[in-house]
């Protein structure tokens, strides 16, 4: 049976994407108004300043103040009769260009606030007319501009935290979003200056994700991310948005199952790239979003319960074997649904679904990077040998002991892997630390700091690959112990097992917090037990 997104948030769906075009003529708000879209498409008369001051800007607003009210007055007036209102409507979008100004001097945004200018900013989103809509929009991007916000952050502080206080997010939805048509190119633009905006002030203010789903961004970007239909680039930045306001907000991650089955809808935008390959980079952006966006709903525990219910384990099996752009982003998930400790019952989902059939043959050959994708080949090695180590901890014993039976396939061939990214990973990282140590960057970093660059520079796989190694000598067929023994000897002429893990392990133990006491305890016992067994005399 087939779902659409509406059926989950009763949204408008967005239509196919029109060539972005800069710097639209105004048209009209009225179809029978000929003369109006004639006359705007001839104006071009935007003012120049090179310089202004407290006394510009105010002058600026009033100009704009007085225009929205005469506007107003003459439509009310003439309602019926729009060659009558047509001047003032080309005065109006004259006096919100000139507005742009104001953007090249930050350090005035304060008199905007005291001119009370962002209520006359949500009077204008709801003009009839949605040219001086798409104005507006174009406005607030050029005020609240990336570069401008954090180049003068006290300054730009001010407005936005007026504009936050105003709801602005939900004027933003109730007003240009439910109006605006993604089908007309000049609206489409519209749409993508107030997708800028949003994200300027999420990269501002992060804290405003919260407002963005109080206020009904979030399920606005839900739908526009999710919905069956052509890719453009406002899809793009829905996805995004989305991804960005999952991984910011824990509410969130709630809220995206709170009613309806956000994932489910996740799943099926991803189901489309499951046997064929994003047709440009911008659409490979936008898959990629959308596995951001899934894996950050991930790390809420019930989210993967839901994931489970809504086999999500089967698509990314599928996604792993068809062998597309998208097994990368399947593999990242799989390593959040598998995760220590909270992954149990995805773990035994994904034996019983016979997924040992394709994760093993990722462990066993890294691909190269290929062109067009985001993940390495390191990151690809850490996916794989998180999600296996993840099996080894949570499967009930059946299943463990399915996964420990792999290794023995082959004579011992997963053991001579396992052993080769050990030493390669322990390799990598002494050289790692030992360019910090030339540097001197070690004595100014205290021993977190340390730990933490050592994490971000291979041992959060090495320690992966340790884990799993302790388990597989431990637990693993005789052979499996052998084996590695052997390989450790005529690799590092050190036959012992325990000496080439222990450390490791050792670290992995100190830094786990003391509320992971399953952890603990398992790191804890697998050191023991190593050590047990290299002190036992051989028959």
């Amino acid at each position: 049976m087939s779902f659409d997104v509406r059926d989950i948030y009763s949204l408008n769906e967005p239509s196919a994407k029109r060539p972005r075009v800069e710097n639209q003529p105004l048209s009209t708000a009225s179809a029978d108004a000929k003369d109006i879209l004639a006359a705007l498409e001839n104006d071009e008369s935007v003012a120049e300043q090179d310089e202004i001051d407290e006394n510009a800007v105010k002058r600026l607003f009033m100009q704009l103040d007085k225009k929205l009210k005469k506007n107003q007055e003459l439509r009310v007036k003439h309602a019926s009769e729009p060659e009558k209102f047509m001047d003032s409507e080309i005065e109006l979008n004259t006096a919100i260009q000139e507005m742009n100004a104001v953007a090249t001097q930050p350090s005035l945004y304060h008199k905007l606030v005291e001119l009370d200018f962002v209520q006359t900013i949500i009077q204008l989103l709801a003009h009839e007319n949605t040219d001086i809509v798409s104005a507006v929009c174009h406005l607030l991007q050029e005020l609240c501009d990336f570069e401008i916000l954090n180049e003068n952050d006290e300054d730009a502080a001010i407005l936005i935290d007026e504009l936050l206080k105003n709801n602005i997010i939900e004027h933003f939805v109730t007003q240009p979003l439910s109006r605006l048509d993604n089908n007309e190119k000049d609206e489409a633009e519209a749409i993508h200056h107030l997708f800028s905006t949003v994200e300027s002030i999420l990269d501002f203010r992060p804290q405003a994700a919260e407002l963005c789903i109080e206020q009904g961004l979030f399920v606005e970007l839900m739908n526009r991310s999710t919905l069956k239909s052509a890719f453009d680039s406002n899809k793009l930045y829905a996805s995004q948005l989305l991804s960005v306001v999952l991984q910011t907000s824990e509410a969130a991650k709630a809220k995206l199952v709170e009613k309806k089955d956000g994932i489910d809808f996740l799943l099926r935008a991803l189901a489309s790239y499951k046997r064929h390959d994003p047709e440009s980079p911008d659409e490979v952006e936008h898959m990629e979003n959308l596995f951001d966006a899934l894996c950050a709903a991930l790390l809420r525990k019930e989210n993967r319960l839901v994931f489970l219910k809504d086999e999500g384990n089967e698509l990314m099996y599928l996604m792993l074997k068809e062998k597309k752009s998208s097994r990368e982003g399947a593999l990242r998930v799989l390593s959040y649904v598998t995760a220590v400790p909270d992954g149990a019952e995805n773990c035994n989902h994904f034996v019983e679904m016979l997924g040992l059939r394709v994760i093993f043959p990722l462990f066993m050959k890294t691909p190269s990077k290929s062109k067009g994708k985001d993940t390495t080949p390191l990151e690809h090695e850490e996916h794989v040998c998180s999600i296996i180590e993840a099996l080894l901890f949570s499967c009930n014993p059946e299943n463990k002991l399915r996964v420990l039976r792999k290794f023995t396939e082959n004579d011992c061939e997963k053991i001579d892997r396992a052993v080769e990214l050990f030493l390669s990973y322990s390799d990598k990282l002494r050289r790692f630390m030992n360019r910090l140590k030339k540097q001197g960057t070690l004595d100014e970093l205290d021993e977190e700091g340390i730990h933490a660059e050592r994490l971000n520079n291979g041992f959060y796989t090495l320690s992966k690959i340790a884990l799993l190694l302790a388990e597989v000598c431990l637990y693993g067929e005789p052979a499996c112990r052998e084996r590695a023994t052997n390989l450790f000897r005529m690799k590092t002429k050190n036959p012992s097992i325990y000496e080439h893990l222990e450390p490791t392990l050792k670290e992995v133990l100190e830094y786990l917090g003391e509320e992971a006491v399953s952890q603990r305890e398992r790191v804890g016992r697998l050191i023991s037990e190593l050590q047990s067994l290299e002190q036992k005399p051989e028959d």
